[in-house]
């Protein structure tokens, strides 16, 4: 049994309860919202709910068909309280039952946090002082898994007051701490109101990035990442909390930016940009910061800022240490590959997860994109400098490298024919790579599986399913494992696998693929590592 109902009067728990028992439960999870006698320093008295329901009703009933799909609980219910209650009144109830008590932990925050963002039920506080106030009656929609921008609106109606009800007023941003700024005021504030910036990653970087500009007001804001949150990403990711671990990043990153300012509109996107969309996707925005770990992103991105004339900010970090670039699309200046012509092979480059970084590290970096990306949106002095900036955060050293288009781009016919033969080439192999959420998966689909990490990795993280270890290093050196059949390579994270299948594609063997995303893309099942 699973849905959601509104009640004008009490419920029986009891009842509630009894009707999600499933024989093959082996958790029970439940959230009990109690009306309490103060908020924000004032007393309450009693508190009154009000509800659009039929909309509430279907809108309610989707959340907890979707905490139900994305847990694979058993059953779920959601009861949501309106008209007068009084201090200890129950306001809202969530039970949930699944085999296992995490999938009930996590579907149960889910729809409480999806119930208070989503649905059109709006608060009035009663204080003992005998005013009223609506409070909380703003709502956000979350991002859907699918690749075309999911948008987060934020106008609402309000509900229809009572006689003598104080109404709180929307939420109206104060942004004078900048507009006192002579180089901004006013009308700088309009061109940020104005401007769309798209944010590739939300991670490290992304979230000191995404912070500072939802914070200036930037009017919309998107979002591209597919990763979910790791507890290993908390040391650095300071937008997250322990309690979304699991959960997707971008829609985390959504929510976080929607409570920071309501006013910003957020589109995210599921999947990352690739040779055939990413053009596209960059002329959509005036702007583009690129926060991933990614070299294949950043040369993309770099190639795709050059064809559209897009501004692109680009960072990165290794350790203590971290890089600022701008490629600022304008025909002549420099780009990525002027100054490295050529993707390097994964492994020389390290990520965060393969050289370790500390924390700050990208937040410093990250930081210093948000504040570059108001240099270009508002006009500022210094924006837009395409040299290439060194930032050693051990000893605080900063130096600037010019880069000379002269002597990259322009010997091969000029940044945008470079790029553009870049990106028809990258179009090319877009079919290497393969998505899966689980193992057997690819081996029922008649794939055999070659793992390309190197043996100390193998043994940290077996996958336990048959498989084949060649180091990435060696794959091109005996082509006869590619005999027979489909074969997929496997890695950490998908970079030397992909990097490896277009090697070997490059010899012949049109029949290798690379797993999307490696190892860490997967979903993990009870008992078993990788699969």
């Amino acid at each position: 049994m699973s849905g959601f109902r509104i009640a004008a009067t009490a419920v029986d728990l009891a009842q509630l309860r009894d009707s999600l028992q499933h024989p093959g439960s082996g958790g029970f999870c439940s959230f009990e919202g109690w009306v309490r006698n103060n908020n924000e320093g004032r007393e309450v008295s009693g508190l009154e709910y009000e509800a659009y329901d039929a909309l509430a009703v279907i809108e309610g009933g989707k959340i907890v068909d979707e905490a139900m799909a994305r847990y694979g609980v058993l059953a779920a219910q959601c009861v949501h309280r309106t008209g007068n209650l009084k201090l200890g009144d129950l306001a809202v109830w969530i039970g949930v039952s699944s085999a296992h008590r995490d999938e009930a932990f996590r579907a149960c925050r889910y729809i409480i946090d999806e119930i208070k963002h989503r649905l059109p039920i709006w608060k009035k506080e009663h204080y003992l002082t005998g005013d009223t106030a609506w409070v909380a009656c703003s709502h956000t929609e979350r991002a859907h898994e699918h690749e075309a921008p999911h948008v987060h609106h934020h106008a609402h109606p309000r509900p229809a007051e009572d006689a003598g009800a104080v109404a709180a007023p929307p939420f109206r941003p104060d942004y004078s701490r900048q507009t006192r700024l002579r180089e901004v005021g006013d009308a700088g504030q309009a061109k940020l109101a104005a401007a769309r910036v798209l944010v590739i990653g939300a991670g490290g970087l992304g979230c000191p990035v995404l912070t500072y500009l939802a914070g200036a007001g930037v009017g919309t804001l998107g979002i591209v990442d597919a990763d979910r949150l790791d507890a290993s990403n908390l040391h650095r990711q300071t937008m997250y909390d322990a309690r979304d671990i699991g959960e997707r990043k971008v829609d985390l990153a959504a929510r976080r930016v929607t409570a920071l300012n309501p006013t910003v509109t957020v589109e995210t996107r599921t999947q990352p940009l690739h040779p055939g969309n990413a053009a596209e996707v960059f002329a959509q925005y005036d702007l583009v910061v690129e926060c991933t770990d990614d070299l294949g992103s950043r040369y993309l991105s770099s190639d795709a800022a050059v064809l559209t004339g897009t501004p692109l900010i680009l960072a990165s970090v290794y350790q203590y240490e971290g890089q600022l670039q701008v490629v600022s699309g304008k025909p002549g200046d420099p780009c990525l590959r002027c100054l490295w012509p050529d993707q390097p092979a994964p492994g020389v480059a390290g990520s965060c997860v393969e050289s370790g970084v500390l924390g700050p590290v990208p937040g410093v970096l990250g930081t210093m994109q948000a504040n570059e990306a108001l240099k270009l949106l508002l006009g500022l002095p210094g924006a837009a400098t395409t040299d290439l900036l060194l930032v050693n955060l051990l000893d605080h050293a900063i130096q600037r490298l010019p880069v000379d288009p002269s002597q990259g781009c322009r010997q091969h016919g000029g940044c945008r024919e470079v790029a553009r033969r870049a990106l028809e080439q990258a179009q090319d192999d877009t079919d290497v790579d393969v998505h899966f959420e689980h193992l057997d998966e690819a081996i029922a689909a008649g794939f055999r599986l070659i793992d390309v990490r190197e043996p100390a990795e193998i043994a940290q993280r077996p996958i336990d399913l048959p498989s084949q270890a060649v180091s990435s290093g060696k794959i091109t050196e005996d082509t006869s494992v590619f005999a027979g059949g489909r074969v997929l390579l496997l890695c950490a994270s998908g970079k030397r696998s992909g990097h490896a299948a277009r090697l070997v594609r490059g010899q012949g063997a049109r029949n290798v693929y690379s797993l999307a995303g490696g190892l860490a893309a997967l979903r993990r099942r009870p008992g078993r590592a990788a699969g």
